[in-house]
């Protein structure tokens, strides 16, 4: 990093419903293209911000984290945040800024994330919930679901629950470690699965969700699970599932950097984090 310029440390929220996902986009209506423009207006030159991970399209976020390099004598972190806050849709929101050290990277530093996936599971959707929670009608067990979940925690070869990312092919390594499932909520009401590991594959919380949710509506035992955790080498004829639940349900509430901490005993109702670890 040049002299004169500094590194600032973002923490951001959004409505994923109106962009095209986190990662840029040749039609500019990523999340990461909306902040890019907003730091770009204020310093006159383009910049590149650096997130923690990416999200899909409609795949909202109460805690992304992200960096970018700035001119250090420009403006003090809270003027970044105000100034910045006023130049992007109101579906993009920083939350936080400060100054981090210059070696530190929201992608490469963290140590894990938090998810959280919400499911309004009832006859009648609330219409505060349209475009936040996947409405399913059929009952779930919270029960079956909560055996289902058990085999998952650990580390294994999730390769099963991952997609493609098109000509970029699946991640190569696809060993990852779930430190918590916890499963809240009711039949015939809100009901939120979150998820925490040290790194997710392309949609797998999305085909996690929707392979458990078959398990809990009594679709699938919940050991037919075990087929998709079996180690395999990728290719045609690897066991995959394919039920992925809906973007619009899904939220990355928390990127953990250092020692990652257990949460237990969260609830959907409590604070989310909005502080920097």
């Amino acid at each position: 990093m040049s002299d004169g310029v500094r590194r600032l440390r973002l923490l951001i929220a959004y409505d994923g419903r109106p962009f095209c996902g986190w990662q840029s986009q040749k039609e500019g209506n990523s999340v990461q293209d909306h902040l890019q423009h907003a730091f770009a207006e204020l310093t006159g030159a383009p910049v590149h911000l650096h997130g923690s991970g990416r999200t899909d399209a409609g795949v909202h976020a109460l805690g992304q984290v992200a960096h970018v390099d700035l001119p250090a004598d420009r403006l003090p972190p809270e003027k970044w945040l105000s100034a910045v806050n006023r130049r992007l849709p109101d579906e993009i929101r920083l939350l936080k800024c400060r100054w981090s050290a210059p070696r530190f990277h929201a992608r490469f530093d963290a140590t894990g994330k938090i998810y959280r996936y919400r499911i309004w599971n009832g006859p009648v959707l609330p219409p505060l919930e349209i475009g936040r929670a996947w409405h399913l009608f059929a009952p779930i067990d919270l029960a079956l679901l909560r055996a289902a979940a058990e085999p998952l925690l650990g580390t294994h070869d999730f390769g099963g629950f991952a997609a493609n990312r098109g000509r970029g092919g699946n991640d190569s390594d696809t060993v990852r470690t779930l430190r918590r499932i916890a499963i809240t909520g009711r039949t015939g009401g809100l009901i939120t699965l979150t998820f925490e590991g040290d790194g997710f594959l392309y949609r797998m919380v999305r085909l996690l969700t929707g392979s458990l949710v078959r398990c809990g509506q009594g679709k699938a035992p919940p050991e037919w699970l075990h087929a998709f955790l079996t180690p395999a080498p990728p290719g045609p004829d690897r066991p995959k599932t394919s039920f992925a639940a809906e973007a619009h349900g899904l939220y990355l509430t928390r990127v953990l950097y250092g020692t990652p901490p257990l949460l237990p005993g969260s609830t959907p109702d409590e604070p989310l984090p909005q502080h920097f670890d």
